[in-house]
């Protein structure tokens, strides 16, 4: 699963950082990419450039494959280079993560099993940390207590993001049809 923070419009990217987390390494919570120190950046100008056109060839490359390896070659700086086979769902992943780079967002991975802490949950949903702990409470969301802290795992975090977003546009639908009985448009 790709997370993406959006890039401000009224500023020029700047690089931003996460708080490194107080939680100890050792615990399960995003495998090993969201462990101290990690940190999400903005892509500047010149590398969502450069994603537009790395994520343009790599989806004409992708389009022509029917095989589900596909081969590259790393070239180092000494000029000796290696084939790996990747599997073809990975350069999928890597197009999309092209594509939200090249549209100035930063991207983060998350295994879908992965454990969150309330805060991150928060951040995923844009809401407040009370807020995500009063919807825990309402079992609105699953989640396990570790010691005081709660966590949620992400697959369930975001089978609560589809099904709000789903009532959202169901509503969305709603009103619009309404609008258009009544003839009012906006």
């Amino acid at each position: 699963m790709i997370a993406t923070k959006k890039r401000p419009t009224q500023r020029p990217a700047k690089h931003l950082a996460q708080k490194p987390s107080k939680a100890k390494p050792t615990e399960s919570r995003i495998g090993n990419l969201l462990t101290e120190g990690f940190s999400t950046s903005l892509p500047t100008e010149q590398e969502a450039q450069l994603a537009t056109e790395s994520s343009r060839q790599l989806a004409t490359i992708l389009g022509k494959r029917r095989k589900n390896v596909l081969p590259i070659q790393i070239l180092p700086d000494d000029g000796t280079g290696e084939t790996v086979e990747i599997p073809l769902s990975a350069f999928r992943l890597l197009a999309d993560i092209l594509t939200q780079m090249a549209k100035g967002n930063a991207v983060s991975l998350i295994p879908i099993h992965a454990e969150l802490t309330t805060q991150e949950a928060a951040d995923l949903l844009n809401v407040s940390r009370p807020y995500l702990v009063e919807l825990l409470e309402q079992r609105k969301i699953p989640f396990r207590k570790v010691g005081s802290h709660r966590r949620v795992l992400f697959q369930d975090l975001m089978a609560y993001k589809q099904d709000i977003d789903s009532k959202r546009l169901k509503v969305l639908d709603e009103l619009a049809a309404l609008n258009q009985e009544l003839g009012l448009d906006y």
